[in-house]
């Protein structure tokens, strides 16, 4: 099973307003262990990003005058995604944003081009209805690291992503996995033959019986006789 875990970062909130890109990342894994594949690049918006999100992501107008286009990268996105499952948090936002790049280069949307998407924001809800479900709140909950996140980062949260998603969906660890782990048979040699294993039996101190008699007939008296046990014992 291949998954890719993607993020993006936006000049704004609306991209039916003309807010675009302006970094997009991905994290690839198979059979929920990262395979060493990874999609990482910064795209020229040919706009400035809103302060608001400017605070939130900390990418210049500057730093990005020189950063290619969506068109250029394009492909090579859609190549990376192929045929994987996508898994976004809050996926409508980052597929708003995706199709609407897509569309402006006569491009079907990006859904027709994966396996399926699934939103692990809809998952968190459903683990934990009532309670805050940020990537930030759900890194704190499973207790993984994000202490490098000072600012938002697409290839940084979708990282994050991953390993919030194995933790929410099945409790594993982390994403590095020992190979020596993934290799062991854990029947390796077959079952233990457990017929020459004799349980050691210590007996009753004089004390003791005489202790656990009391505790019967005073159970005996209480019940009016009503007790079976020393019936069943009986030869």
């Amino acid at each position: 099973m291949r998954q890719v875990f993607l993020d993006t970062e936006t000049t704004g909130l609306n991209p039916e307003g003309g807010d675009r890109i302006v970094e997009v990342g991905c994290i690839e894994l198979v059979d929920r262990r990262y395979s060493g594949r990874r999609l990482h690049h910064y795209v020229n918006p040919q706009r400035a990003s809103h302060p608001e999100a400017l605070r939130v992501h900390g990418i210049t107008e500057a730093f990005l005058a020189d950063k290619p286009l969506f068109a250029a990268i394009a492909d090579e996105l859609l190549a990376f995604v192929d045929g994987a499952e996508l898994v976004i948090h809050n996926a409508p936002f980052d597929l708003g944003f995706l199709d609407a790049e897509l569309a402006r280069l006569g491009r079907p949307p990006l859904a027709r081009c994966v396996a399926r998407v699934t939103d692990s924001l809809l998952l968190a809800r459903e683990a934990y209805p009532g309670k805050s479900n940020t990537l930030d709140a759900l890194c704190k909950r499973l207790e993984v690291d994000n202490r490098g996140r000072e600012l938002h980062g697409a290839l940084l949260d979708a990282g994050l992503l991953a390993e919030v998603y194995l933790r929410l969906t099945r409790g594993q660890g982390a994403l590095v996995i020992d190979a020596a782990d993934s290799r062991r048979d854990p029947l390796q040699g077959g079952p233990a033959d457990l017929r020459g294993f004799v349980l050691p039996v210590l007996p009753a101190s004089p004390e003791e019986a005489a202790a656990h008699e009391a505790v019967l007939a005073e159970i005996d008296r209480a019940s009016r006789g009503a007790t079976v046990w020393r019936r069943l014992a009986a030869p």
